[in-house]
């Protein structure tokens, strides 16, 4: 009878998904100053949620102080194999609402980052 292995893991370890904090090339850059840390950060997880959980075309809505925003994504796509999806983000602030759009894609490192506006 021949004998079977038991597949070993991967020495290559998983890497947790993130969105870098400060870095905003999600949003619209006339909007970022005008929202407070609080409100950066709310559009923070609000984006990362979105890309790393999001159903496709169902918005995922943010608020803080007087800023809102709303996410949606698109399907995974996979390129040059990465994981990618299209994103709109917009943002009200002072009474005026700020779009931004593009491709965001899990890069190696775990981290999404923005790969086309």
């Amino acid at each position: 009878m021949p004998e079977t292995q038991t597949p070993t893991p991967s020495s290559t370890p998983i890497q947790p998904a993130s969105l870098t904090p400060g870095n905003y090339d999600y949003l619209d850059p006339a909007v970022v100053p005008l929202l407070s840390s609080a409100a950066l950060s709310a559009a923070n997880d609000a984006q990362f949620y979105a890309l790393q959980f999001g159903r496709p075309g169902a918005p995922r809505s943010w608020s803080s102080g007087s800023a809102s925003g709303q996410v949606s994504v698109g399907p995974y796509v996979r390129v040059n194999n990465l994981d990618c999806r299209e994103f709109s983000h917009r943002v009200t602030a002072n009474g005026q609402t700020y779009s931004r759009s593009g491709t965001a894609c899990r890069e190696a490192t775990g981290a999404w980052a923005v790969a086309e506006i």
